[in-house]
């Protein structure tokens, strides 16, 4: 699924890559390539956290 990268330069030069629809899917690179080369592995990590967020652990259920 493709997402939406927004690029901005910060006030030290790198290129900030977000992904507006991902909340706290930020990434950067000292170029643009870099980083979105950068936010392709945070988009997948996110996605990651999220699916495993969904799942419920045995040991959850019994937790004090």
């Amino acid at each position: 699924m493709k997402q939406k990268v927004k690029l901005t330069r910060d006030e030290n030069g790198w290129i900030v890559a977000e992904v507006p629809e991902l909340p706290g899917c930020v990434s950067q690179g000292r170029t643009e390539a870099e980083a979105l080369a950068n936010i392709e592995e945070a988009i997948a990590v996110w996605r990651l956290a999220e699916k495993l967020k969904r799942v419920e652990r045995p040991s959850d259920k019994h937790a004090l």
